[in-house]
């Protein structure tokens, strides 16, 4: 992924005012992020740790999304929960249902679409084995990090579709 600067993910935004994305609070650590390493910048609000933010390209476009995480008490440390994304497996609450206001007049009338992810957005990090999980190893693939990553590609871009209401992409 390119380098993104606060302007760019602030106009990025599709599913919140221009207001609530003036208000996001961005990561401090911008200019350290690993950008080489990520397939979309992904992050929870520092001053508001319900709400998290995910900002990729999308058919040739730079896309955000504001989503909210569930709240609820967290699994035990033997539960063990998967992202939608990544696939990546996390014990306790290593995995959070984040669920994103659609776009449009769906998204006016109060729709959400939600996916299972990881609690700190950090799917692209995880795949490529540069964060480990309390899990463990995980499950054994024969995919090459190739295949893991365009799948991971594949499985965030269906859900932003989801989010357009794009659902046959």
């Amino acid at each position: 992924m390119r380098h993104l600067t606060e302007a760019d993910i602030r106009a990025s935004f599709v599913n919140c005012s221009k207001g609530e994305a003036k208000r996001a609070g961005l990561p401090r650590d911008l200019e350290e992020r690993p950008w080489d390493d990520l397939d979309f910048l992904g992050w929870r609000d520092p001053g508001a740790p319900e709400r998290a933010y995910l900002v990729a390209e999308y058919e040739g476009r730079l896309l955000g999304l504001a989503l909210r995480a569930a709240s609820g008490a967290a699994r035990g440390f033997t539960a063990r929960s998967m992202c939608s994304v990544c696939l990546t497996t996390h014990t306790g609450g290593g995995v959070v249902l984040m669920t994103a206001r659609r776009t449009g007049e769906a998204g006016r009338q109060g729709n959400t679409v939600g996916q299972y992810l990881c609690n700190d957005l950090a799917c692209s990090l995880y795949v490529r084995g540069k964060r480990k999980t309390a899990a463990g190893r995980g499950f054994d693939e024969t995919l090459t990090l190739a295949e893991k990553i365009a799948r991971t590609r594949g499985n965030l871009t269906s859900f932003m579709a989801m989010v357009l209401g794009s659902e046959s992409a």
